[in-house]
Formats: C-alpha cells, structure tokens, sequence
C-alpha cells in the first residue's frame, strides 16, 4: 500500500448516500453475526450505506445457520449502492486474504482467520485512502490469530496507525452518556506508574479536546482527569505520582479551546461526568477507565480510535468465541459504532479542517 494521502472525508454530493466500510473481523467469531443482524434488523440507514469488507461465503453461511433471510451481494467501487442488500467487498488474493470453508470451525481461530482478518482492515483502509469509503467500523478480532499470522500489532488501533503512517493516536470508549480516554492500554498494571510520564498525559489530554471539538462537535469541552492512586494520592500519602507527573501535565495541557481540572480521586470523577459536569475522563490505565465504561455502555459502547485521519470506530467486546455460532449475539455494539461514525462524519464536515498531526 502507498504512503496514505487522506482527505478527512471523501467529497460530499447532496443526495447520494455516504458509504461506512465495516470489517467483518474474524471469521470465526460473532463479528459475521452482528453484521447479519445489523443489516437485517435496521429499516432504513438514512444518509450512510454499509459496505462490509469481509467474505460472502462466509456470511452466507452464517445466514442461513441464523435462518435470516437477506440479499448477500458483491460490491465493487463505482456500482449502485442497494440499502436492502448486504453489499462485501472481497479483499484480492494479492493481500494474503484466503479462506476455506471446509477449514473453518466457529470459535477456532488460526493462521488463517488472522490473515483474513488483517486483509479486511488493510482493504478498508485502502478504499478510503481511494475515496470510496467516508469511514471504517471494525468488528472483533483476535490479537493471537493476528500474531500467527505474521501481524505483531497489539490490536485494531496499532494496526490502523501504521498504516495510516501516524504515530499520535489514542483510544476513547465513548456512549451517549459516558466518554473515557487512556493514557495506558494493554500493559500488565504493574508497569503503569513507570509509563506514565507528563509529556504522555498531556499528548492524551490534547487528543481528548481535539476529538471532542472535532469529532462530537463539543464546542469547549470540559475534561477531567483521573488520579493515579486512591484518593488521588491523598496529598502524597497514597503515591506521589499525582503532585509528580500528572498535576504538571494538566497544567501544561490548560488551553482556552477546553476547560481541564485533575488530578482528580478516581473513584468519584466517574459519578460527576454521568451527573454531566464533564464531557470526557482520561484515565491512566485500562481498568480504571474500562470498568466504569463497560458498567454503563456494556450493551452499547463504541471504541473510537483518536488522532486518526481517517474516522474508526468499533464494538467495544471481542470476538466472543464462546458463543459464536450459536445464534445468541446481539448487535447493539454495533449498531452504536455505525451510528456513531455517521455523526463524527456530519461533525466533520461542519468543521473548518484543521491538520492532524503525526
């Protein structure tokens, strides 16, 4: 794939629907589900069409095992856009995309699912580098297939910065009621306090304001940030990392595009944004941050990756491959994510661009 050259969304004609890529994510997890059950279950997708970039046979299957009835056809760029079909788009084979059927097993993923699925997102990003796609929503995938499969990303989120060649990004869980930002990620937790350090604090407290102006159309936001330690240190008795490194990167964060107060206790912040006093949290490290989420959103929560050029969100559960195949998925999650990158479009385009920075 060249060196990417995105426009934040593809050119705009009044009366033509827009086009949200969804990746179908691993093959052999609920990702071909939820995707059925979206197209199935939703009457009318106003101004934003579907595409799926996954396999048809596959979702053909998964059809008929749910005993669904609906239109599975393949798309290309350029064609007629059908909203009462499921239109995929296959990536070519030149891209290490191969399944076969008689191989696949729900639940058991492998080699050759992670392959697939990391074909799904290069395919996607590709057409919206080509203008075809205005946005990408991404179902589950499994960090161990994609390993076996040569991908040593992480995850989604790693995986989509390289190869839209940025290296500022972040992750925000985001609901109607709650939106949440982290400093760490997927690290053990007792390597937290050593990576916490206030240049990384500040860059996540930027993306946060920048997302929220940019893509929630939120014209100042105001941001909390969490504590570290319980009580948020208790003036040094708890930690010190508080009064150390945090204190300092929200004051270096102080801007007159947001209003920002923190280190603030962890275990009350939550409460205040729910009442509506902010309208984001950063939160240090995963559990902080996930656990309040998943509490409110667990049914509808949206990952939304920031600092991207391209605009990517995603069901914010996994591949559940305790259930896959058996008919019981639900596609809440999904639906949100879809509403979700809708808006962040209509916000972009509302917005005077301004650039991202890499």
């Amino acid at each position: 794939m060249t060196k990417p050259n995105f426009r934040s969304t593809k050119d705009f004609h009044p009366g033509e629907p827009g086009l949200i890529g969804i990746t179908m994510g691993c093959p052999v997890g609920i990702g071909p589900e939820i995707i059925i059950r979206l197209v199935a279950e939703t009457e009318d997708f106003g101004r934003f069409v579907p595409i799926v970039v996954g396999d048809i046979s596959r979702l053909g299957r998964c059809a008929a095992e749910l005993g669904i009835p609906l239109d599975i056809v393949s798309w290309h760029p350029g064609n007629p856009v059908d909203p009462g079909k499921l239109q995929v788009i296959e990536p070519e084979g030149g891209e290490g995309y191969s399944l076969e059927a008689e191989s696949l097993h729900w639940g058991k993923p492998g080699r050759e699912t992670g392959r697939a699925a990391a074909a799904y997102i290069t395919k996607a990003v590709q057409l919206i580098n080509d203008g075809v796609l205005d946005a990408v929503v991404t179902c589950p995938i499994s960090k161990y297939a994609m390993q076996m499969a040569g991908y040593e990303f992480p995850g989604h989120t790693e995986m989509l910065a390289e190869l839209c060649d940025v290296k500022n990004y972040g992750m925000m869980m985001a609901g109607r009621s709650l939106r949440v930002s982290l400093v760490t990620i997927h690290v053990p937790l007792s390597r937290v306090p050593g990576l916490l350090s206030q240049a990384e604090i500040k860059r996540i407290i930027d993306l946060t304001g920048e997302t929220l102006v940019r893509d929630f159309g939120v014209l100042k936001p105001r941001l909390a940030v969490a504590g570290l330690n319980p009580h948020s240190g208790e003036e040094g008795m708890f930690g010190e990392e508080e009064s150390r490194i945090i204190e300092p990167a929200v004051l270096e964060a102080a801007s007159d595009r947001w209003e920002i107060e923190g280190p603030l206790p962890p275990d009350t912040v939550y409460k205040k944004a729910l009442d509506g006093s902010y309208d984001a949290v950063v939160a240090m490290y995963h559990d902080q941050g996930l656990i309040p989420f998943k509490l409110v959103h667990f049914e509808d929560g949206v990952n939304l990756t920031m600092g991207l050029p391209i605009i990517r969100t995603s069901v914010d559960h996994g591949t559940a491959y305790d259930i896959a195949g058996k008919g019981i998925a639900r596609a809440s999650s999904l639906k949100a994510s879809f509403a979700m990158a809708a808006g962040i479009i209509s916000n972009r385009r509302n917005l005077p661009q301004r650039p991202v920075s890499k």
